[in-house]
């Protein structure tokens, strides 16, 4: 496993971090002697970043964490989980979740605690509700470590929030058909400019980009010298980025957890050859043609 520094904190976070949003099991439902076996894999692996957030699997991931992890591998990594903006009329409300998520997560802190899933909207509206105050009071007394925010809006207000506030971490969707959407590279680039730790979620975009795989995708990825997956190219495109820190994959199947761990050992930042990147930048391409159609 592979480590890169989040640059105001100095913590060495494993490259790629288990997203705890789709969990083994059918539907909502956590398989949960097979969600834990896979976590633990994942841990005993050196992976050391956890990331959930109050209302995934129905509000059972939290709680599933929580009793996972408090018989020795809470120490051994790194919990981010989110605040829902939709959940707060005033600032009392940011308090009673995070004591909540506390009592859930059956820890003493947060290493990461995120504002969840930022639009303009939600922005403006906490902002304006005292999220920032409060975050600085939960990391005086102890109850978070680091803050940050998931962000889902464009550009522009991305970098307003940047500049709102010293975060150390900010999560983004990022792969190679989304350079442009959302906070995208230029936005990538900026937090990196002003030491922001990059977690990217949605390598895969959903999963699109492993799944059924076009066959005119699929012939330009076999002229490749270095024979490897789709899901393997995806994930070597992001991690080629110096600006990222830790990748997030909602692994929920024992070949697919394999294979990441595999690569998370090897991905490092600069690595892919000009060639690889111009495939690359040729599948992006197919990829528009063949969804416009």
């Amino acid at each position: 496993m592979l480590y890169r520094t989040v640059p105001k904190n100095q913590d060495q976070l494993s490259i790629l971090g288990f997203g705890c949003m789709r969990l083994a099991g059918k539907g909502e439902r956590i398989d949960e002697e097979r969600a834990k076996a896979q976590i633990f894999e994942a841990i005993d692996r050196r992976g050391n970043y956890l990331d959930t957030a109050y209302p995934y699997h129905l509000g059972n991931s939290e709680p599933f964490l929580g009793r996972i992890l408090k018989d020795g591998y809470r120490d051994k990594i790194k919990l981010a989980t989110k605040l829902p903006p939709f959940s707060i009329k005033k600032q009392e409300d940011m308090d009673r979740i995070l004591d909540s998520q506390l009592a859930r997560l059956e820890t003493d802190r947060i290493d990461y605690y995120l504002i969840h899933g930022l639009v303009e909207g939600f922005w403006t509206k906490l902002r304006d509700q005292g999220v920032l105050d409060f975050l600085e009071r939960a990391k005086k007394d102890g109850r978070i470590i680091n803050a940050g925010f998931s962000f889902h809006g464009d550009k522009d207000i991305f970098k307003e929030i940047v500049d709102a506030y010293d975060w150390e971490i900010c999560q983004i969707q990022y792969n190679f058909l989304d350079e442009k959407n959302q906070a995208g590279t230029e936005g990538l680039e900026y937090a990196a400019s002003k030491d922001l730790g990059v977690i990217v979620m949605e390598p895969l975009r959903g999963g699109n980009l492993a799944g059924r795989v076009p066959s005119e995708v699929e012939s330009i990825w076999d002229e490749a010298e270095v024979k490897r997956t789709p899901a393997e190219w995806a994930l070597r495109w992001v991690w080629n980025r110096p600006e990222v820190t830790c990748v997030l994959s909602g692994m929920n199947e024992e070949e697919h957890i394999q294979e990441n761990l595999r690569i998370s050992g090897e991905a490092h930042p600069e690595s892919l050859t000009p060639e690889e990147l111009q495939l690359i930048r040729r599948v992006e391409e197919t990829y528009r043609k063949v969804m416009k159609v």
